[in-house]
């Protein structure tokens, strides 16, 4: 990178920042200009501890070799060819790949270009699902409280966090919600899977009979609800919404753009848990952050069931310009060469015990009322200021940022989720710059 471009901006007006406070931002800048492995340097040359994949999403770390090499390389041989009617060899192969390590039954891949992308298409697939299966009746969307599913309507409308949703109208009709599992008065500082709260799964039951099953078109939930400050399903909870869902023939929608990839120690929360859905979102993870991209898996009934008709005419009528884009489709493939020759689909199980010890060091500590934690996830809970919520969170991340560690916060929460080549020794760095920060804000 030039001089140029790694200098402090002279004019930070013209960038409307995403979910940032810009004017305050905007006064202070933190900047960073390069990175490499587990951590990010700053433009005044300070090197700072990742510990949130970026956004959850660079589960390999920064600046990784292989998914560089292939990103040069597709760019100075093939740098764009559409999806629509055309293909290339890498949109194929990366998914190949992706499907050898998909949950059983995951036959096919349909790509996007992030998670929010990824949820439409898939509410999408849903819903043409029954209607070209002479159920077109079925138009219902179920999602859950505090669930997040990406920034565009259909997301936003399945989605259950209040400041996403309340500015934009009256969003799409005809969905509900299940409530979500956050049980602090009987969970607090449960290691893993709660025990309590399997029996919120028997909600869907009470949805089905106000609206009758077969308008119902699809349940989406989060196996691990990541952006709203890591909620953890109680144990049991995942197995009772499949076969509530498989009872009623409503399709099971698992948003994994966070926990897709090895987050929880497994390829995806499917296999850590058990429990097979129907349809599995994902990006982030999808190519290391890198390129934007993201894969939306399906079941090969659900495929099958548009392959019918004249053969020349259009099965599906969705996708995107930049779908299997022929660069994202290499960093696709350099991040699954990546993983498998680290390790690191299955390397957040050897770490998960050492983080959980790690992480719920820090009870008792000031102001900490709530620790969860599953595979390579934590949340720390803050007591919120009176009247102030959000602050003390805020103020911990700026604290972090200024000690060299970058973490994420959400309302009141810490939340965690570091590259997976993450080591004991920078567990250690990371819980004990927290530890610092909790016991130096107000």
């Amino acid at each position: 990178m030039s001089d140029r471009l790694k200098a402090m901006p002279n004019d930070l007006r013209a960038f409307w920042m995403p979910f940032t406070a810009n004017r305050q931002f905007k006064q202070a800048p933190r900047m960073f200009v390069s990175a490499s492995d587990m951590h990010y340097v700053t433009a005044d040359g300070r090197k700072v501890l990742d510990g949130t994949a970026g956004l959850w999403c660079c589960n390999a770390g920064h600046t990784r070799p292989k998914i560089t090499k292939a990103i040069q390389d597709q760019a100075a041989e093939l740098d764009y060819a559409p999806a629509f009617q055309m293909g290339h060899p890498a949109a194929f192969e990366a998914a190949n790949r992706l499907i050898d390590i998909a949950p059983s039954g995951m036959d096919h891949v349909f790509f996007t270009n992030s998670g929010s992308e990824s949820v439409e298409t898939a509410l999408k697939m849903a819903l043409a699902y029954h209607r070209v299966r002479g159920e077109g009746q079925r138009t219902r969307l179920i999602g859950r409280e505090r669930g997040y599913h990406g920034v565009n309507f259909g997301g936003i409308s399945v989605g259950g966090i209040v400041t996403n949703r309340k500015m934009f109208g009256t969003l799409l009709g005809g969905v509900d919600h299940l409530p979500h599992t956050h049980l602090p008065e009987k969970n607090a500082f449960t290691r893993g899977e709660p025990e309590h709260g399997a029996n919120l799964a028997d909600e869907l039951e009470r949805i089905v009979t106000l609206h009758d099953a077969s308008t119902i078109a699809a349940v989406i939930v989060e196996p691990v609800a990541g952006s709203t400050g890591v909620l953890i399903p109680p144990k049991g909870y995942l197995q009772k919404l499949r076969a509530i869902c498989d009872k009623h023939g409503i399709l099971l929608i698992f948003d994994e753009v966070i926990t897709g990839f090895g987050r929880l120690g497994t390829p995806f929360a499917a296999d850590y848990f058990g429990v097979t859905p129907d349809i599995i979102t994902t990006a982030k993870g999808v190519t290391n952050g890198v390129i934007p991209m993201g894969a939306v898996f399906v079941k090969g009934m659900i495929h099958d069931a548009f392959m019918t008709g004249p053969e020349h005419l259009i099965e599906f009528f969705h996708g995107y310009t930049y779908s299997a884009n022929p660069i994202a489709s290499a960093a696709c493939i350099g991040t699954l060469d990546t993983y498998k020759d680290e390790g690191l689909l299955t390397r957040g199980a050897e770490l998960a015990p050492y983080w959980e010890d790690a992480l719920h060091s820090l009870k008792g500590e000031p102001h900490v009322k709530d620790i969860r934690n599953i595979g390579l996830i934590g949340a720390i809970e803050l007591e919120p200021i009176a009247g102030q919520p959000t602050k003390r969170a805020f103020a911990a991340f700026i604290k972090a940022y200024e000690r060299g560690a970058l973490i994420r916060t959400t309302g009141d929460i810490i939340a965690l989720s570091p590259p997976l080549i993450i080591t004991k020794g920078q567990i250690n760095e990371l819980i004990d710059h927290i530890r610092e920060v909790l016991r130096m804000i107000d």
